[in-house]
């Protein structure tokens, strides 16, 4: 790294004065800090966010050009808007689909990052160590293409770094602690919706306002009803004679259980959508619809009883047959057996 860009590094622009250089290395420590990043190259970007703060703190200001710039900061205060945020937090919260339906209260653990006790977050603790620049091997000067001698970049012509890290932390003013949450998940939230919880991400100090958490909902698979929209759909057997016969049957719904009427008709699966019973609406999505699909099925095996009464009921639709069983009559009276 004979060669760095300090301001592009840290994302602040040249007229930025120590206390952005601060801001903005706090702010991509703690996002890329090893302990608290997996991405592969969390290690490298975290040195190299280190050298350009080192690089940008290295070089002593005018006083003059000091003073001007804090009577600037005075007097433009940065608007609260704008204020920066430590980072946001997104997790994953997986629930039951009666869960999400009714809404509940969750207990969520999670990590997150907390001010350093040794250093206090600052970064910084013990005594002050030199240590030599790389890129110049200490000498303060390099050569250009043209083989000739300039200031070194990296280090301001100083051919070292002075600092104090605290071993506690690296430099980064933060260590991972557990924290146990309590929530309350409102009633009829999808899957992918997500829900916002203001300043439980990581945490500010005195220049950073704490970030949010964001929990993004998942529904485990259910055993019997499939969510589509705010519709549930789900299949349930039927006795086909309770389809012929028509009557009460009991459905099951995420309110519970519902005595639903039969017409009476043939024995063929039937499809039933039933208004308003399906999943739970929420703010301007209406609730949905129950839809089922009801699959006759025949007797396996009857007892002796069962056999007689349904000869039983045969034989009152074969003394009716003209209005009950119209096919069999027909067919009878083409062959001349009526």
């Amino acid at each position: 790294m004979s060669a760095i860009d300090p301001y592009a590094i840290l994302g602040v622009s040249p007229e930025a004065g120590p206390a952005e250089w601060k801001r903005a290395y706090r702010r991509l420590a703690m996002r890329w800090h090893p302990d608290r990043s997996d991405h592969p190259e969390a290690t490298e970007r975290f040195k190299e966010i280190r050298a350009a703060y080192d690089q940008l703190a290295a070089v002593d200001l005018p006083e003059e050009a000091k003073t001007e710039a804090e009577e600037t900061e005075a007097s433009s205060p940065e608007p609260e808007e704008t204020v920066a945020r430590a980072a946001d937090i997104r997790l994953n919260l997986e629930l039951d689909l009666e869960e999400a339906a009714s809404g509940c209260r969750k207990t969520i653990r999670y990590t997150r990052g907390k001010a350093c006790p040794t250093c206090e977050g600052s970064g910084e603790s013990g005594f002050a160590r030199t240590r030599f620049c790389e890129a110049c091997h200490g000498s303060g000067r390099v050569r250009d293409a043209q083989r000739v001698l300039l200031p070194c970049e990296a280090c301001a012509g100083r051919g070292f770094f002075s600092e104090r890290i605290c071993p506690g932390c690296s430099g980064s003013g933060r260590e991972l602690a557990e924290v146990s949450l309590e929530i309350t998940v409102p009633p009829g939230m999808l899957a992918g919706d997500e829900l916002r919880l203001a300043g439980q991400g990581e945490p500010g100090d005195g220049e950073l306002l704490p970030g949010d958490l964001y929990l993004t909902l998942i529904l485990r698979s259910h055993p019997l009803y499939q969510l589509r929209g705010r519709d549930l759909h789900f299949r349930m057997p039927v006795s086909a004679l309770a389809l012929i016969a028509g009557g009460d049957v009991e459905l099951p719904s995420l309110a519970g259980p519902f005595i639903q009427a039969l017409d009476a008709g043939s024995a063929e699966t039937r499809s039933l959508c039933l208004a308003g019973k399906g999943y739970p609406g929420r703010g301007r999505n209406p609730v949905g619809d129950l839809l089922v699909e009801l699959t006759p099925v025949f007797p396996a095996r009857l007892s002796v009883r069962q056999r007689k009464l349904l000869l039983q009921a045969n034989a009152a639709l074969l003394d009716d047959i003209e209005a009950a069983l119209p096919d069999i009559l027909a067919w009878r009276q083409a062959n001349g057996l009526a």
